[in-house]
């Protein structure tokens, strides 16, 4: 078990949580990855923000500040019109996303999983802030200690698993002829059309056991007879 999947167990265990996660993310949301997990479903939780371009952990990214949103439900569905539904369906009640970040550098997120709705209480909502604190730094040290031209471990990973996705996105490019942005939408479209993982879309996509449709060519008017 890697340092962070401990620090994700250790916190589902302190705060109480249902779950947590720790996801890498570049800039514009590219590099993108999930480098460690622990709860139920929490992994899958964090492959579908991903997946759906969309949630707490790219929005605390891009925002640079947290994400409490204590009913996932209600007014969590209206901020995520597409994330929040179906990770409520995976059993959440309310997300709290902590970007992980030092000055003007982002690294990450850590977002934390609970069941029922509601907010954090003062003092879980500060042991967030804590977790995240670590999290920041076990990801630094990691980067520091990490021999030269390396990453540290559990990063790596993290970002394998991520080039998957853009190879086939630009095999889709390649395919179909179109830019980054739609290739992108496409894969996501086929993901969430058939419940998947943008990943297991990815490996069908490079492995050749899937192609994305082309665009048909618009049909001729009927003339009037």
């Amino acid at each position: 078990m890697s340092t962070l999947t401990r620090l994700c167990t250790a916190l589902v265990r302190h705060l109480p949580a249902s779950g947590s996660g720790i996801s890498l993310v570049g800039e514009g949301h590219g590099s993108a990855g999930v480098a460690a997990a622990a709860g139920p479903g929490s992994r899958r939780l964090e492959e579908l923000q991903f997946t759906l371009g969309e949630g707490p952990c790219l929005d605390a990214h891009t925002a640079r500040r947290p994400m409490l949103e204590p009913d996932l439900a209600g007014a969590g569905s209206s901020r995520w019109p597409v994330y929040g539904p179906q990770a409520a369906e995976l059993g959440v009640g309310a997300v709290f996303a902590f970007p992980l970040q030092v000055g003007a550098a982002r690294v990450g997120v850590l977002d934390i999983y609970r069941k029922r709705p509601g907010p954090l209480s003062r003092e879980a909502l500060a042991a967030g802030y804590t977790f995240a604190e670590v999290a920041l730094r076990l990801l630094l040290q990691g980067q520091a200690d990490a021999a030269g031209g390396q990453v540290p471990a559990g990063v790596d990973d993290a970002l394998t698993y991520r080039m998957e996705v853009y190879q086939a996105q630009g095999m889709v490019m390649v395919d179909l002829q179109v830019d980054a942005t739609d290739a992108m939408a496409r894969l996501r479209g086929r993901a969430f059309a058939t419940g998947r993982s943008i990943t297991e879309i990815a490996r069908g996509v490079i492995d050749g056991t899937l192609h994305l449709p082309r665009d048909e060519p618009p049909k001729p008017p009927v003339e009037p007879p």
